[in-house]
């Protein structure tokens, strides 16, 4: 059983030469690496399953496997055949997994594949990088770190490096060529991506002519309907108030009574004119409103 004070000790001696410990190193989350409290229980010869080494890390089992697939090669050490789905990891491979999981948000999936020297087929193209730890040779390690940048450089294609006989040193270029090529396919990807934009630009725009068309042709009409209910209204309120005179003037002429009748029956005429006078406008108002409707429209 590993003990807490020897985890410094134990993890230097793994991960020294690892090139994400340079991205770790003398910063906070080195302390990360040195403290973890699943160290104080792991024995360093046994293998551990995914479960196991995502409760350590907090993380759930579909996180710990999203992380390892793109990974496989560095974290099970250059293995010629990806592990099964049965995966056993042992104390070096859970170090650099725990690695990737510090640093995965600052570098993401694809800046971790770069340290690494990880092609798009999972493969380890380059050398990794020598980290610098205490007690070593600074001069040495320097010299390590600049020929593996110098490397990294070379991998771009951006460089031509040829060696300078004369001098007896080593000339860097731009290469010209690879570097139009990829301004030129920048540029038609631009191109492409300001043609369609333009585009729907244009589509968006006609659409929104027609919907302000749309939308005034429904104002218009909604103010031609509310004009013309207006006004068929006051002609019907014209016609009932001509019938209304009628059929007043009608009644007083077919209901002529003296002072008795009208004294003590004031109530009963009342309400006889009332019923006269509906049914007068009942009658007549239909017939009435059409001949003027048709008037108005000139039908």
């Amino acid at each position: 059983m590993l003990k807490l004070n020897d985890a410094k000790e134990m993890v230097l001696g793994i991960v020294q030469h690892d090139p994400l410990f340079v991205e770790i190193q003398n910063t906070p989350l080195e302390e990360i690496l040195y403290n973890d409290n699943y160290l104080a229980h792991i024995e360093e010869s046994n293998h551990y399953s995914i479960a196991e080494v995502a409760g350590w890390f907090e993380i759930t089992d579909a996180m710990l496997r999203y992380y390892i697939k793109p990974f496989e090669q560095y974290i099970f050490d250059n293995a010629s055949n990806s592990p099964n789905t049965n995966i056993r990891l042992n104390l070096p491979a859970i170090l650099r997994l725990r690695m990737i999981l510090l640093l995965k948000d600052k570098h993401r999936v694809r800046g971790l594949k770069l340290l690494l020297g990880i092609d798009d087929n999972g493969q380890i193209f380059r050398h990794q990088i020598t980290a610098t730890t205490m007690g070593t040779d600074d001069l040495a390690n320097k010299v390590d770190i600049l020929g593996n940048v110098l490397q990294q450089m070379i991998q771009t294609g951006l460089f031509n490096i040829t060696p300078n006989e004369e001098h007896g040193s080593l000339q860097v270029t731009i290469n010209q060529d690879f570097l139009a090529q990829n301004i030129q396919l920048v540029s038609s990807e631009s191109e492409l991506q300001v043609e369609e934009i333009q585009k729907e630009t244009v589509e968006l725009k006609q659409e929104n002519e027609n919907l302000q068309k749309q939308i005034s042709e429904l104002q218009e009409r909604s103010v031609k309907d509310i004009v013309q209910k207006i006004r068929e209204r006051h002609i019907e309120n014209e016609i009932v108030s001509t019938l209304r005179t009628e059929a007043l003037q009608q009644f007083v002429m077919e209901n002529k009574a003296g002072f008795f009748r009208k004294t003590f029956r004031s109530s009963q005429i009342e309400m006889e004119k009332e019923q006269f006078v509906l049914g007068y406008i009942s009658k007549h108002l239909e017939e009435r409103l059409e001949v003027a409707l048709n008037d108005y429209y000139g039908e």
